[in-house]
């Protein structure tokens, strides 16, 4: 549970994989999280319109991932280079957030991930003009290749 964390905590972004049409729809966004007692929320901020949005109305789920350390190990031959790498990934329902004070509570979680800071003042219009998405984390799996 600490190295997953360690890792979320690391990521500047967040890839939320959906399915349009039978086809993989992989988008990169910012995030940030709340964590309590080992169940993560994400958070992620887009426009009120377009595909991601349309996808997730009309499934709800998302899967995602999200990975760091990149490092690339030579080898004496070819099939002896690896790479390093650590990464976090699942899935879960996605819920478009609706009041004010839902929006204004994941985008200060995405502010304090992105700068480190958790105090933010979140005016009404912001908060008019952005959708705010909210993902509980059902299934998590780690991966760390060191």
């Amino acid at each position: 549970p600490g190295k997953i964390r360690e890792i979320i905590a690391a990521c500047d972004c967040c890839r939320l994989g959906l399915c349009d049409g039978g086809r993989a729809y992989v988008v990169p966004l910012d995030f940030g999280f709340t964590e309590k007692d080992g169940h993560y929320t994400f958070y992620f901020h887009s426009a009120k319109e377009g595909r991601k949005i349309e996808l997730l109305r009309e499934s709800g789920w998302a899967s995602f991932e999200m990975d760091c350390g990149h490092e690339w190990v030579e080898g004496p031959r070819a099939c002896d280079h690896t790479a390093r790498f650590q990464c976090v990934m699942g899935g879960g329902p996605v819920t478009l957030l609706e009041t004010a004070e839902k929006k204004r509570a994941g985008l200060a979680a995405i502010m304090a991930h992105i700068t480190g800071r958790d105090q933010w003042e979140i005016g009404e219009d912001a908060l008019k003009g952005v959708c705010v998405l909210r993902l509980e984390v059902e299934e998590l799996t780690c991966k760390v290749h060191e």
